[in-house]
């Protein structure tokens, strides 16, 4: 520890403690300190960012998901779906689930975003993943992303896993699925899978 010189009335006022600390920042301990900074500042935006999800509790819907008109179906199967062991990993679990979407407008749609949020506690609907329309039409097998109308697109292994038993717990996600027209019209397809903790 650095001590700077003590000040000239240092002791008049009654026992003198020991001098203040030499408060200069070095460069290295400046950038460390704007690092920490900026670090937490980032955590607070990404926390607060998932609490933002969902800000009107009067409302069953997520924001995102408010106020556009639905165009398209989604569901999942098997749907309660419990957790088993997973045999390529011994001491894990796997909740092996299928998902499906189907375009119901009746012309081509173009997938904008798919993700899901994700419903554990008493917070409610927490953000949990987006995917880019690529991602979408890779895991969907859905050639650039474009819904044709009447097709059903199904992303076949929508796995859950959990790394051992104590670390099971279930939740509701709910899917979504965005998608525009040759106009630029908004649509959505949303569907909700019930995780349970329980192993059968």
């Amino acid at each position: 520890m650095i001590w700077a010189a003590p000040h000239p009335d240092a002791g008049r006022l009654g026992p003198a403690g020991p001098p203040p600390l030499d408060r200069t920042l070095t460069p290295l301990t400046a950038m460390k300190n704007l690092l920490c900074a900026l670090a937490l500042l980032l955590a607070a935006n990404s926390a607060a960012h998932a609490q933002n999800a969902w800000t009107d509790h009067a409302r069953a819907l997520p924001d995102k998901l408010r106020q556009v008109p639905v165009g398209l179906t989604l569901w999942h199967t098997p749907n309660p779906n419990y957790p088993e062991p997973d045999p390529a990993q011994p001491g894990r679990f796997v909740w092996k689930h299928s998902t499906m979407v189907r375009n119901e407008v009746g012309e081509p749609l173009q997938v904008v975003e798919c993700g899901s949020f994700i419903w554990y506690s008493a917070a409610g609907w927490q953000a949990n993943l987006t995917q880019t329309p690529a991602e979408f039409a890779t895991l969907f097998g859905c050639p650039r992303g474009q819904l044709r109308p009447g097709q059903v697109y199904t992303f076949a292994k929508n796995y859950r896993y959990a790394q051992n038993a104590a670390s099971l717990y279930g939740g509701d996600a709910l899917w979504y699925i965005l998608a525009r027209d040759a106009a630029g019209k908004l649509y959505k397809g949303f569907g909700l899978i019930e995780t349970e903790a329980a192993v059968r």
